[in-house]
C-alpha cells in the first residue's frame, strides 16, 4: 500500500520484540500516529537516535497490518538537546509531551493547533531562563512558532535518501494560534507573528503553565478569569476558583471547597494566556507557585486523568 509523508514530534517510545520500537508521534497533518520502527534497537540501525522523544522529525510511513511502519526518518530539530542537561526543563518538557498525547486521544485525527503549540512550547522551554539566572540578550521564542525552513538537527543525513522534504501547506502559525476574544473575556492569545519583548526571561515552570492554559483553550476548556464562570457577571468581585464551574466565580456562586487565589495569581494566569511575559515575570514566587497548582489541578480535572510527569516537575 502507498505510504504517506509527514513531520511530527516524537512523544513516546515503547519496546517491541527484540529489536523494534513503537513510536508515538504528534504529526502536522495526521494528528497522533503510532508506528513501528523496525530494527531501531540494533547497534547498526539506520535510524540511529533520530526517533527519540522531543525530536521533530520528517518521516515516511507505510500502512501495516496492525500498526504503521516507519521506513524513513530525518531530524528537523532535536528539541531535547537543551533539555537533557537541565532537570527542571526536562521534566517540564516531559509533561508537555504527555499532555499533548492526552489532548489527542483519537489516532490520525488532525490536530494542527496542538502540534504548533507543542513545537512553540518546546522551543520556548529550551530558551527559558531558570529563576535567579540573568536573562540572555535577544528575543525569546514565541509559542506556536514552527521551526524555520531548512533548519535541521545534527544527526546527519536522512535514514533513506532520495525523497523530497515534507510539504509545508499547513496554515501559518499566526493564523493557527491567534484566536478572537473568547467567551470568557480574556481576549485573544498572543499573536506569534508579533515580536515578543526583547530580553524578557522565561521561567521554565511558567512556560509549562502557559502551555497548559493554551492547550486547554484549544480544547475548549479556557478558564473564565474576567467574569463569573456560573452567572457570567463581571460586576461583582470574583473571589474563588472552582474547577467544576470552569474558572473564577463570585461570592454568590462559590461552591464548597473552592480555592481562593490571590488577585495577583489570577492576573498571572491572564498574563500567561495573553503571552504578556513582561508582566508575568514581575510576579512574586508565591503567586507563581499558587498559579502552577491551580493550572495543574484544572488541567487534570478536564482531562479526567493525572499527568504523571507533574510529580517530578513539582519536585524540581
Amino acid at each position: 500500500m502507498q505510504g504517506y509523508r509527514d513531520d511530527g514530534v516524537v512523544l513516546r517510545t515503547q519496546k517491541l520484540g527484540e529489536a523494534d520500537r513503537i513510536i508515538t508521534l504528534l504529526t502536522r497533518h495526521n494528528g497522533r500516529v503510532r508506528a513501528v520502527a523496525k530494527g531501531i534497537r540494533r547497534t547498526k540501525s539506520r535510524f540511529g537516535g533520530r526517533l527519540e522523544p522531543f525530536t521533530h522529525v520528517d518521516v515516511m510511513i507505510h500502512p501495516g497490518r496492525s500498526l504503521d511502519i516507519i521506513t524513513q526518518a530525518e531530524v528537523i530539530r532535536a528539541y531535547g538537546t537543551p533539555l537533557a542537561a537541565d532537570y527542571p526543563k526536562y521534566t517540564a518538557g516531559t509533561a508537555m509531551l504527555e499532555t499533548a498525547e492526552r489532548f489527542t486521544p483519537v489516532e490520525k485525527e488532525p490536530a494542527i493547533r496542538q502540534f504548533l503549540l507543542l513545537i512553540g512550547g518546546l522551543r520556548a522551554l529550551g530558551e527559558a531562563v531558570d529563576p535567579g539566572e540573568p536573562a540572555t540578550p535577544g528575543e525569546p521564542a514565541t509559542f506556536g512558532e514552527p521551526a524555520t525552513s531548512g533548519e535541521r538537527g545534527t544527526s546527519g543525513e536522512p535514514a533513506t535518501s532520495g525523497e523530497p522534504a515534507a510539504p509545508s501547506d499547513s496554515p501559518p502559525a499566526s493564523s493557527a494560534l491567534s484566536t478572537p476574544a473568547d467567551a470568557n473575556g480574556i481576549g485573544s492569545l498572543e499573536d506569534p507573528a508579533r515580536p515578543a519583548d526583547p530580553g524578557t526571561p522565561r521561567d521554565p515552570r511558567m512556560v509549562l503553565d502557559a502551555y497548559f492554559l493554551r492547550s486547554l483553550t484549544f480544547a475548549g476548556y479556557a478558564p473564565a478569569l474576567a467574569e463569573c464562570a456560573r452567572c457570567g457577571t463581571s460586576e461583582r468581585p470574583l473571589v474563588a476558583f472552582a474547577m467544576a464551574a470552569g474558572g473564577m466565580v463570585c461570592a454568590e456562586d462559590r461552591p464548597p471547597g473552592a480555592a481562593s487565589p490571590a488577585p495577583q495569581t489570577v492576573a498571572l494566569m491572564v498574563a500567561l494566556l495573553r503571552g504578556d511575559w513582561t508582566s508575568a515575570m514581575r510576579s512574586e514566587r508565591r503567586h507563581r507557585v499558587e498559579c502552577s497548582g491551580l493550572v495543574a489541578a484544572y488541567l487534570q480535572w478536564h482531562l479526567e486523568h493525572s499527568i504523571r510527569s507533574l510529580r517530578h516537575v513539582e519536585r524540581a
